[in-house]
């Protein structure tokens, strides 16, 4: 959980943020699988937290969502344009329109068709809103935002782009998201998704060379991998192949990025997930594909309240992407 205020004009202001582990199996592949233990996780998020904010704004996988941009006519009012966003969203959506959630969004003027818009259409089953509305207001929690990962993350990535020449403007940004088990490329070019790609790759990986090279449990591995305190050959065993191997799986990604797409050049890469707080991480990326390699945060340029510990947060940022796009919501124009 992240709370973001507005410290002036265009200023933000970290005031509190608190991550809380999930219990195993709780959530499995982006479902919830446990309503109980996962409304329990906020709720302690929530008290770690001690904020007196009730209100959130949570993100929907990016699997559990059927996106799609479409071209209609500019000019038309409100309620014409509803209309025919749900008559071309019935051509997209594998289900009943009574079984989804579907919103939309006027992006601009189409590039090559001067008398239409481009429209951004999002539907998702209602089961897979409705549990996390659910998981919220068991812990005395209010949903009033219901986001995508993947578009919260950009919006994060727009407080980066800043550091990048002429703002990352006609670049294309690779945005490299290395989880648990999941690591997923979304590539950008002046803010909108030009690719997109999931591959099983993860921390978990990590976690299990631990186990079993030095005997411990899932838990204590998991422990010792964040903290150390691990056997001295570790690094050069166990943790510099799982860094060698994840600049491996970054360069196939961008492989198949260049061959189905017009592109041939990554501009730079933006390195988020658990597996980017490895100290080295984007080193061992940049080593492997040539591409400058930073590592996501997007609180940079932030002020920071009394209660956050700078070095913490630095260190915590590249799993608060999603996070710290979901505050941004606050300041939507």
């Amino acid at each position: 959980m992240v709370e973001i205020a507005q410290g002036g004009k265009g200023i933000y202001r970290v005031e509190r943020y608190a991550i809380e582990p999930l219990p195993k199996d709780s959530v499995v592949e982006s479902n919830i699988n446990n309503l109980d233990a996962v409304s329990d996780a906020l709720r302690r998020c929530h008290k770690r937290l001690g904020s007196g904010v009730k209100n959130l704004a949570l993100a929907l996988p990016n699997a559990a969502v059927i996106s799609k941009k479409i071209l209609v006519p500019a000019g038309q009012r409100e309620e014409d344009l509803e209309l025919q966003v749900e008559t071309e969203a019935n051509q997209y959506i594998p289900f009943a329109l009574d079984e989804v959630n579907l919103d939309f969004q006027v992006l601009g003027p189409a590039p090559n068709s001067p008398e239409d818009v481009e429209v951004l259409i999002a539907a998702s089953r209602k089961e897979k809103i409705e549990d996390r509305v659910a998981a919220a207001e068991a812990a005395g929690l209010k949903a009033v935002v219901m986001d995508v990962d993947i578009y919260a993350t950009q919006t994060a990535l727009e407080l980066i782009e800043r550091q990048f020449p002429d703002n990352g403007q006609d670049q294309n940004i690779a945005i490299v998201d290395v989880g648990a088990t999941v690591m997923s490329v979304n590539v950008l070019r002046n803010d909108q998704s030009v690719y997109l790609r999931e591959q099983q790759f993860g921390g978990n990986q990590l976690t299990q060379e631990i186990q079993s090279r030095f005997g411990l449990s899932p838990e204590e591995a998991e422990a010792a991998k964040r903290s150390g305190g691990l056997p001295e050959n570790y690094d050069t065993e166990v943790l510099l192949p799982f860094m060698d191997t994840m600049g491996l799986e970054v360069a196939r990604a961008l492989q198949f990025f260049f061959s189905s797409t017009r592109f041939n050049q990554v501009n730079h890469i933006v390195l988020s997930g658990g597996c980017a707080a490895i100290p080295g991480a984007d080193e061992a990326v940049t080593k492997r594909v040539q591409v400058n390699t930073i590592i996501a945060n997007p609180f940079a340029n932030m002020a920071l309240s009394s209660k956050i510990r700078p070095k913490s947060l630095t260190q915590d940022a590249p799993s608060l992407m999603v996070a710290c796009g979901l505050a941004m919501r606050r300041f939507d124009s």
